[in-house]
């Protein structure tokens, strides 16, 4: 079990104590807290792992991959109380059984939870859809921080993104390496919530790195495909130019610059997509 933790002393205790109950070993990562978490965290009978300075939910997760050693199963999970330690045999069950590598703990596998604050249920969706597009993983829950990974898993994830986006990082790195993922329902507390980010900013900036994962991995949908909407509205507008023109009518000069520069940038942007995709499958062709 793995506890990223910044500032968490107030949770982190009862957390672990809980957590100890369902896993051999509960590691926390305590990422640069200034509070007393690793103390507390020791005190509560868990393996502590100190960063300093703070280094990102991504490097947490990264040392506590690495801190597993050859635990057979890895499970993350929130350190301020949200989750709850009970669900951990539902999340390795699936892993378990044989039938999944890595298993995402959902919020709202059965549709939206009515208790969920709306500004979260209109973030998570935007997230969530942008995510599968990146990923190519069917989930309902793309920003959940409560998983469970088998051990051949532990290779496969990047750990780059240094803040909230590393969830959405590991399931694009989950499918691209062709993981077999699956959900489980599990239970959420928002009374709870420690958070001091501005929830507002924070989904921008997993949105923003979400897009230029996109723009790395999958440039057919960067480039190549909003150029060629791009050349369509360009060789509409030529036709129509040129139904004018039969007809006995003026061009305008305007429109005609604005036709020309849409089909000469979309052009511009499809061919760019091919090309960095081509190079793409080269370099994991070489890998």
């Amino acid at each position: 079990m793995l506890l990223p933790a910044y500032n968490e002393e107030v949770s982190i205790g009862s957390v672990v104590l809980l957590a100890r109950r369902y896993a051999d070993r509960v590691i926390v990562i305590d990422d640069g807290s200034s509070d007393r978490t690793a103390e507390v965290a020791a005190n509560a009978g868990a393996e502590v792992v100190v960063h300093s300075p703070n280094l990102g939910k991504g490097m947490a997760f990264k040392t506590g991959f690495e801190a597993a050693g050859d635990a057979d199963i890895i499970v993350t999970m929130d350190s301020d109380g949200q989750h709850n330690p009970s669900d951990i045999p539902k999340l390795v069950a699936p892993i378990l059984e044989g039938v999944a590598d890595m298993v995402n703990g959902s919020r709202y596998l059965n549709g939206r939870a009515t208790d969920t604050p709306a500004y979260r249920r209109i973030g998570q969706t935007i997230l969530d859809k942008v995510t599968v597009l990146n990923s190519g993983i069917k989930i309902t829950d793309s920003q959940s921080g409560f998983r469970a990974f088998a051990a051949s898993t532990k290779d496969v994830f990047r750990f780059s993104a240094t803040g909230m986006a590393i969830e959405s990082e590991m399931l694009a790195d989950a499918g691209r390496a062709g993981l077999r993922v699956k959900e489980v329902e599990i239970r959420v507390r928002y009374d709870v919530d420690g958070s001091t980010e501005n929830p507002v900013r924070h989904g921008l900036g997993v949105l923003f790195r979400i897009f230029k994962d996109i723009e790395y991995n999958k440039p057919l949908y960067c480039f190549t495909l909003p150029g060629s909407l791009l050349s369509a509205g360009g060789l509409y507008m030529g036709f129509g130019f040129l139904r004018t023109f039969y007809l006995g009518g003026n061009l305008n000069f305007g429109p005609a610059v604005l036709m020309i520069l849409l089909t000469l940038t979309g052009s511009f942007m499809a061919l760019t997509g091919i090309m960095l995709h081509s190079i793409a499958g080269l370099i994991t062709h070489l890998k």
